[in-house]
């Protein structure tokens, strides 16, 4: 399924002006799991630290939606998204001058090549090792860009079931992504080979965030991919598995799963 097209399609009705766009990131931040997730483990790292001034990073910025929910977070933070689409890389930066974040910019890079030696406190990676080939590479240029004990997080599809794959014969979900998903235990066998000293993993998605996903997410595109007419019913579907999503999503955030389609991965320099 080609996902970057529907993703566009919200974004361009969203973004007309920048009051529907923050209501479109907080919408995107109570349905959708993953965002729950990362901002647990960035509630956790940011314990005493806002107070202070910390340099981060978002790697694989896109629509801006993580930058945003850390930019919020302090204004004492200094940050760096980057990605390699020009055009959300303008967007971005013509929407962050609009509500007057003068503590971030945007960069268009690309993350194989990218580094900019010990200089973030955190590094923030959802939804984009999935999309590189070369992630070992990667993960050596965010150690090399990382001060001593800075943070990676991650999040990422896993192999158990990831990009909705549950066989050899399966097709990804989403036609972008060059992976279906990592083992738990090799992608941090890659971060300890990029140089990590320590790494966490967790799967994400277990059965509760399982059918939360297919409710927010999987279907509602599907239907969007048949037809862009039913962009007319999205509002009333979510209407009616809204509340069981954000329930489903509560008890998945909250609980351990001895298996997952997804992963949360920290790591530190």
């Amino acid at each position: 399924m080609q996902y970057d097209p529907v993703k566009r399609s919200l974004g361009n009705v969203f973004k007309r002006t920048p009051s529907l766009r923050i209501l479109f990131y907080k919408m995107l931040d109570l349905l959708l799991l993953r965002s729950w997730h990362i901002h647990k483990g960035l509630k956790i790292w940011a314990e005493g630290k806002r107070d202070n001034e910390q340099h981060i990073l978002d790697a694989g910025s896109g629509f801006g939606q993580y930058s945003y929910y850390l930019n919020s977070m302090s204004s004492k933070w200094k940050f760096l998204g980057v990605d390699v689409k020009e055009e959300q890389i303008a967007d971005c930066s013509q929407f962050f001058k609009q509500i007057g974040r003068n503590n971030i910019r945007f960069q268009v890079k690309d993350l194989t090549t990218f580094t900019i030696p010990e200089h973030f406190d955190l590094v923030v990676c959802v939804d984009v090792m999935e999309h590189v080939l070369e992630d070992v590479q990667v993960f050596k240029n965010y150690h090399t860009s990382m001060k001593p004990g800075a943070m990676l997080l991650i999040s990422t599809p896993s192999d158990q079931g990831g990009s909705d794959v549950s066989g050899d014969g399966d097709a990804s979900f989403i036609e972008e992504h060059v992976r279906d998903g990592y083992n738990i235990n090799d992608i941090q066998d890659k971060l300890k080979l990029a140089g990590f000293s320590k790494t966490e993993a967790y799967y994400a998605y277990g059965n509760p965030g399982k059918i939360s996903w297919k409710l927010s997410m999987k279907y509602p595109l599907q239907m969007l991919n048949v037809s862009k007419l039913f962009f007319i019913l999205i509002p009333f579907y979510y209407l009616i598995t809204f509340p069981f999503c954000l329930i489903l999503n509560k008890m998945d955030v909250n609980g351990k799963h001895a298996t997952g389609t997804g992963l949360i991965v920290k790591a530190w320099k």
